[in-house]
């Protein structure tokens, strides 16, 4: 029977809910085409109708993240205090799976296909010139806003990454303070 072109796009975008949610859970190694699959309530016989490899897979899973539409796509920040009290929160530390792909497999796709580096960059530099837009700093020059938006999101993901590999939750917790604080207490 003929699936079409609906069911297509409905299959296409659960496998690439699944694994996003996957990959930031379990890392890019932690994943397999069969796991993806059965998550995404599919056969895995039918992967290669949507995907050439697990390659494919990963790079359009990130799209699918941190694409220009993406599910985490920076377009609704509009105050940096208010974006970083969420980035920086322990709901976000606690759930990879729902967060930003960033600090969860940066440091993976940094070891990755040029592809997945080139989506990842791609959304970086939409990051770095969104925050530069919304930094307290409002008449600073534009180099000195994007420098600031560099230093914040790079406080931002770093703290995250930090935070969630600590084994000690008041130190987790202090990082995510500690760094929201920095970038919200900065002379304006």
């Amino acid at each position: 029977m003929k699936v079409s072109r609906q069911q297509v796009a409905e299959n296409r975008s659960q496998i690439l809910d699944a694994a996003a949610r996957m990959i930031r859970e379990e890392g890019l190694n932690g994943i397999s085409v069969a796991k993806v699959m059965q998550a995404a309530g599919l056969t895995h016989g039918g992967f290669y109708g949507y995907f050439g490899s697990k390659d494919d897979l990963v790079t359009a899973t990130l799209d699918h993240i941190h694409g220009v539409n993406g599910t985490n796509s920076s377009a609704d920040i509009t105050n940096l205090a208010d974006y970083a009290t969420e980035y920086l929160s322990r709901t976000h530390r606690d759930n990879p799976g729902l967060g930003c792909a960033f600090a969860a497999i940066g440091c993976e796709v940094g070891r990755s296909s040029a592809d997945s580096r080139a989506v990842l960059t791609d959304a970086t530099r939409r990051q770095i010139e969104k925050l530069s837009t919304v930094t307290d700093n409002k008449t600073a020059e534009p180099a000195e806003r994007r420098r600031e938006a560099i230093g914040n999101w790079s406080a931002m993901v770093g703290a995250v990454m930090l935070a969630r590999l600590v084994d000690d939750t008041e130190l987790s917790d202090e990082i995510l303070n500690e760094t929201l604080h920095w970038i919200t207490s900065k002379p304006k």
